[in-house]
């Protein structure tokens, strides 16, 4: 069991049989009345993001999460596997599963899977992958606009947009949490 006086972010405990991430958290003592800590916090199995006041000293249910490194392999169709490289298991997980996270898996990529008393939670990929730009149309000459950007496509199949040096070929280096363009390879 956790205090909510002793929450940090990042902790992950079960409330109402649901697993939440604290994302944020602040502790807060009016004038009047008992302290009490204010959360936002992540649904681990939905993705939902929602905002809860606890009472001060509180105790809630850690939930265990144990994190598997693992490599993608391959895609087969709507299907996507992935091995530990430890005991070589395998395991697919399907388009559905990954959700938006498939624009950035490609061959070879190391992910964290997540796990709740075996039940798969999500794939937690590196914070930037590099990945080849397969289509972009060339720079027009003239078009020196601030910050002045074009369409890239990419091996995943990922749209974004590039800066106007960025010609088809080259490696670009993308985060997955904004999914933008942070710098050449």
């Amino acid at each position: 069991m956790i205090n909510v006086n002793d929450i940090k972010n990042g902790i992950t405990f079960v409330l109402d049989g649901d697993i939440y991430q604290v994302l944020e958290f602040s502790h807060v003592k009016p004038g009047k009345g008992a302290a009490f800590v204010k959360m936002k916090i992540r649904n681990l199995r939905t993705g939902s993001t929602t905002e809860k006041s606890f009472n001060s000293g509180t105790k809630l249910e850690k939930a265990m999460i144990e994190k598997r490194p693992m490599q993608f392999l391959y895609a087969s169709g709507d299907a996507y596997n992935f091995m530990n490289m430890e005991t070589y298991e395998q395991i697919e997980l399907t388009k559905d599963q990954l959700g938006d996270d498939v624009n950035y898996l490609k061959e070879g990529l190391n992910v964290d899977l997540s796990f709740y008393e075996g039940e798969l939670l999500g794939v937690m990929l590196p914070d930037k992958v590099e990945l080849e730009v397969v289509h972009t149309e060339p720079a027009v000459k003239g078009n020196t606009t601030n910050n002045a950007t074009k369409d890239a496509t990419l091996e995943t199949g990922l749209v974004i947009r590039v800066p106007l040096f960025v010609e088809q070929g080259e490696k670009v280096i993308v985060s997955t949490s904004t999914g933008k363009y942070d710098s050449r390879a």
